[in-house]
């Protein structure tokens, strides 16, 4: 049986518990926090599935509390093989940071901090406004390693300063997303719009005479692009290919915020000029 010392972060949805969770972390020395259904350490996703990604607010409560067989077995077993002195649960009451923590085989919680212990009015305001508003949330990853789970959320990093007493203070990345169940509603692109993306992405790149087609094949955690172009360049075939590679991703996940997970170019013809 493995012996963790459990604390848990308790706050109503939209007052800016994921933001606080690292700074408690740092104060008490807590290496792996469980923020809506994933395990996070060193700002590193180590396992689980995100309550986010679900379609329906129901479904998502289910997802964070490992209501789910699956799910729920597959954190026990991170936990076993990560072997974590301490945890940090992050939940809206603290009914379901229990749960989560009977579910999990982690009980009983050490010590249950309450958001106003650790935030002002004034920050948790701020916070709650960002959420009726814009359905902003934060997930406490990079976006880096946000981009390798959520394809289609408006994306932008937060850097926040981290102070411990003893030590130097650090910055750290988090991501602020909108989920799928937000209720704002639904982010899509067309098809259309996403082959203008990758058109104008070529736009005035002397090796490319034209863009002739392309498709977009999606899956559950990003896109990969096929297209087809006309070049003029017929010495550097291989060096073209890869920068057109370089110039779609970068612009289709800046302009759209989706992860594209393989772009592959295909030379139809030459065009000699």
């Amino acid at each position: 049986m493995i012996i963790i010392k459990v604390y848990a972060l308790v706050g109503s949805s939209g007052t800016g518990k994921s933001y606080k969770a690292l700074n408690i972390a740092k104060l008490k020395d807590i290496e792996y926090i469980i923020d809506d259904g994933i395990l996070i350490s060193h700002s590193k996703k180590i396992g689980g599935f995100s309550a986010k990604k679900e379609s329906t607010k129901m479904a998502a409560v289910k997802r964070a509390i490992f209501h789910f067989s699956d799910h729920r077995e597959e954190m026990k077993s991170l936990i076993e093989k990560e072997q974590p002195e301490s945890l940090l649960i992050i939940g809206t009451s603290n009914k379901m940071v229990k749960q989560i923590a009977d579910n999990l085989g982690i009980s009983p919680i050490d010590h249950i901090y309450q958001i106003e212990d650790v935030s002002s009015a004034d920050e948790i305001n701020k916070a709650l406004l960002s959420r009726r508003k814009d359905g902003k949330h934060v997930i406490p990853l990079p976006t880096v390693e946000v981009k390798k789970d959520f394809s289609g959320y408006f994306m932008d990093k937060l850097k926040i300063l981290v102070k411990k007493k003893g030590s130097k203070s650090e910055i750290a990345e988090k991501t602020i997303i909108r989920p799928t169940f937000s209720y704002i509603g639904h982010y899509s692109i067309s098809m259309k719009a996403l082959l203008q993306i990758i058109s104008f992405s070529l736009y005035g790149n002397p090796g490319v005479f034209r863009f002739i087609k392309g498709r977009i094949i999606e899956d559950y955690d990003g896109i990969a692009i096929i297209c087809e172009v006309s070049v003029t360049d017929i010495h550097h075939l291989l060096e073209l290919g890869r920068e057109v590679q370089k110039l779609i991703k970068r612009n289709v996940e800046d302009m759209t915020g989706l992860n594209v997970k393989n772009v592959q170019v295909n030379i139809r013809n030459i065009n000699i000029l």
